[in-house]
């Protein structure tokens, strides 16, 4: 919603504008003064002010004053008649986001609302996602996204938690079924116990009793529930019929409804994952959260990488949200971390990669930026990533990495 608050005493131009931003898509809301405008003006205005400076009574530059004290990143574009040099100096260092002098070129006034609207849109993401990681609680500060399929996530893991029965957790590929597993454990009432993973395609019989065992007083988490063994599922449900105090959350990739009506899944032990079933949304389901998932791996990379983090513009925002990301949650971590190494240009080509050519680009990525900040010295390089000369050496070959080309 491009929302545009516009304030000028001359209703004819007021009205010409007004028409002008409505054949734009914007939303003009039109006032003529400040009283009527100063009830639009609040810290969660999800807008921008256009306003005319001279005006009877309170001007323009008294409404910025009052802008700048409601909210000091609320943009404020100022328009007059009069200008001059002094007064656009006045506006700018009073706090105006642009000054623009009557008559403007309509295209020159859409392009400044265009970029005052998406730093006003970038400035309550951070509020809203600052927000979400006060709120304290391990679904808040582990579980990110501002969308409604996020919000109804957390909602369902905190209501999940509070049980002890057993919980699924599904999602397509990459989507971080394991980690809404743990967050299910840490908002439950058990949280101080055990969190005890394991790879269900890897447990027999007795090594699934031993990890049931060391999850004593917490949970066990299963990950790839369809390809428990089948005897293993048997033994499972003795393991869970026989009481015991451990919850069982099994993760399985969207899928195992098809597997179960088609006979490969035991139908008893499906019923009872299925009481508190938790699907994790794809990202192609909730496009608003990629830019606030993507910046959250930028600055865990960046920190990773000890650089400090590079800004993510609205563009580059836009143009993530304008990809499907079929690896979800990993390709797009992925993605964060070229991005923070330099290669941003090769952002768009992560999502329509496999994990283990992700992976194979990000670790080349950190053997380059490590010779280049031990200007080419491998040795040196070779220690900040605590691997050992050989295995460092055989890596740079594998890539075709020389050192030589990163000394200064």
């Amino acid at each position: 919603m491009k929302r545009v608050l516009l304030v000028d005493d001359d209703a004819g131009l007021r009205d010409a504008l007004c028409q002008s931003l409505e054949l734009a898509e914007f939303e003009p809301l039109a006032a003529a003064s400040f009283v009527v405008a100063k009830d639009h003006i609040k810290a969660d205005f999800a807008g921008v002010v256009l306003s005319d400076i001279r005006m009877p009574g309170r001007d323009g530059f008294h409404l910025l004053d009052y802008a700048q004290e409601v909210d000091p990143d609320l943009p404020v574009i100022l328009l007059t008649g009069e200008g001059d040099i002094p007064m656009a100096v006045r506006a700018l260092g009073a706090g105006a986001f642009a000054f623009l002098e009557k008559p403007c070129e309509t295209a020159e006034l859409l392009k400044v609302l265009d970029r005052a609207l998406k730093a006003r849109a970038m400035v309550l993401e951070n509020r809203r996602f600052k927000r979400q990681i006060e709120k304290g609680d391990p679904a808040a500060r582990l579980l990110f996204g501002t969308s409604e399929r996020a919000e109804a996530l957390r909602a369902h893991v905190r209501q999940v938690a509070a049980s002890r029965a057993e919980a699924l957790v599904t999602g397509p590929q990459g989507s971080g079924i394991s980690k809404v597993a743990e967050v299910i454990h840490l908002c439950s009432p058990r949280a101080k116990g055990p969190f005890e993973k394991r790879a269900a395609r890897t447990l027999d019989r007795e090594a699934l009793r031993a990890a049931w065992d060391q999850a004593e007083g917490g949970a066990l988490f299963l990950d790839g529930i369809a390809d428990l063994p089948a005897d293993s599922q048997l033994e499972l449900l003795d393991l869970l019929d026989g009481g015991g105090d451990v919850r069982l959350i099994a993760g399985a990739v969207d899928g195992l409804d098809e597997i179960w009506e088609e006979g490969g899944f035991n139908p008893d032990l499906y019923y009872r994952l299925t009481v508190h079933p938790v699907r994790v949304p794809a990202l192609s389901e909730r496009p608003e959260d990629i830019p606030v998932l993507f910046r959250h791996y930028v600055a865990q990379a960046a920190e990773q990488a000890g650089i400090a983090p590079p800004e993510v513009s609205p563009g580059h925002a836009a143009a993530l949200m304008a990809q499907t990301w079929p690896g979800n949650a990993r390709s797009l971590m992925s993605a964060a971390m070229r991005f923070v190494l330099g290669m941003p240009e090769e952002v768009s080509k992560a999502a329509e990669m496999g994990l283990a050519e992700q992976l194979a680009q990000v670790e080349r990525s950190l053997l380059i930026a490590a010779l280049a900040r031990q200007n080419g010295r491998a040795s040196e390089a070779a220690k900040q990533l605590k691997l050992p000369r050989k295995t460092f050496y055989d890596k740079l070959a594998r890539y075709g990495i020389k050192p030589e080309d990163y000394r200064r």
